[in-house]
């Protein structure tokens, strides 16, 4: 069985330790820091920890102004609660004025379980990936999550990084080389590439060894900067292979498969499937959630299939 990590835990842990090499850096929470690890940061910084409770709309406006006094802040509550609820704020407060703001959210997607879907964020990529000045960045494992939040503190400008509540399987080396806005090739292959980001990279690596015994061979783009997107691999896999899928635990419209279907449509048209939510979810085990709503290995496997017969010639 293959190591897991929560990406929560993982990111609450960095935090911490980047607060000793930031001074500057400061975390505001919702009410929720037991469950986002934040708290680890105000044990160590209790001075530059503040929780607001559940006012996020308050805490981006409070954020924005540390900012603007030469603060690192970082938003930390859930997807659903960072992105939704303050969303104008995010977009006059920080994203217009190009603030030096980092929500790191955890409990994103649907795996966050038994919360049930008022908890579940489906719609946030679409919603931060609209914000102009946003990097986004949804890391596919604990590993990739440490590196995501470094490089967000360490970067100027507006972040949003995207975590998970469950631990997910880990699927980097401790060492590796993690690289702001660069898709990670994981897997070559020459029928078909699959682009995913966060927990659908492991899913996405799974489809593949099923279909090599099958003798279809997939190059796996783990896509975990889905803005801005590098275009470049994703042209550069389109042409080599001739048949792309996307896999994203989001709502089919917004998020990574729409990103890649708009670079396709412009710079190289090729079949594509997606593999991801077509409306809500409901309360229950992330697993058995997982096989509902066709986000399993199975189901990406079946959309290669779909793309490789699309295929012209």
């Amino acid at each position: 069985m293959a190591d897991t990590a929560s990406t929560r835990e993982v990111a609450g842990q960095t935090l911490a330790e980047l607060g000793a090499e930031f001074p500057d850096l400061v975390v505001l929470g919702g009410d929720l820091n037991v469950s986002t690890f934040a708290f680890l940061f105000g044990e160590k910084y209790p001075d530059r920890f503040f929780d607001f409770g559940p006012a996020e709309q308050n805490i981006v406006s409070v954020a924005a102004g540390m900012a603007s006094s030469g603060k690192i802040p970082v938003v930390s509550t859930f997807a659903v609660f960072s992105t939704s609820r303050p969303h104008d704020q995010l977009r006059v407060g920080v994203s217009q004025p190009r603030l030096n703001v980092k929500v790191i959210a955890t409990h994103s997607g649907i795996i966050t379980g038994e919360d049930g879907v008022s908890a579940h964020s489906i719609e946030d990529l679409a919603l931060m990936c609209a914000l102009p000045e946003f990097t986004v960045v949804v890391p596919a494992d604990g590993p990739e999550a440490v590196r995501a939040v470094r490089s967000a503190v360490a970067t100027q400008g507006p972040f949003y990084v995207r975590l998970s509540r469950a631990a997910t399987p880990v699927v980097h080396a401790q060492d590796y080389d993690f690289r702001l806005g660069e898709a990670e090739t994981m897997r070559e292959g020459d029928d078909a590439a699959i682009v995913a980001c966060g927990i659908m990279v492991g899913v996405a690596l799974e489809a593949a060894e099923t279909l090599a015994a099958e003798g279809i061979s997939c190059r796996v783009l783990n896509m975990a900067t889905v803005k801005p997107l590098d275009e470049r691999a994703v042209v550069v896999a389109a042409r080599e292979t001739g048949a792309i899928v996307t896999a994203e635990e989001h709502y089919v419209v917004g998020g990574l498969g729409s990103m890649v279907a708009q670079t396709l449509a412009r710079e190289a048209p090729t079949p594509q499937e997606t593999v991801a939510l077509h409306g809500y979810a409901e309360s229950g085990p992330p697993d058995a959630l997982m096989a509902k709503y066709h986000l399993t290995a199975a189901d990406v496997a079946q959309a290669a299939r779909r793309a490789v017969a699309r295929k012209a010639g």
